[in-house]
């Protein structure tokens, strides 16, 4: 059982946000633009983590 709230929510997001940085914004910018590659490539692959992580979540049952 996945957690849609983690893949959706946080991963898919920082993943485009990540590829819009590293591939749009970052060849605009003259003096930082490795800082930028940097950072957007960062980002999306946190974005990859926690897609990952939010198929492999599972709520564990509570025992009373």
């Amino acid at each position: 059982m996945s957690s849609r709230q983690i893949t959706a929510g946080v991963g898919i997001p920082m993943i485009v946000v990540g590829a819009l940085m590293a591939f749009l914004w970052a060849p605009t910018s003259v003096e930082f633009s490795e800082v930028i590659e940097f950072v957007g490539s960062l980002i999306g692959i946190l974005g990859v983590i926690f897609f990952v992580a939010g198929l492999f979540y599972t709520k564990e049952p509570i025992i009373s």
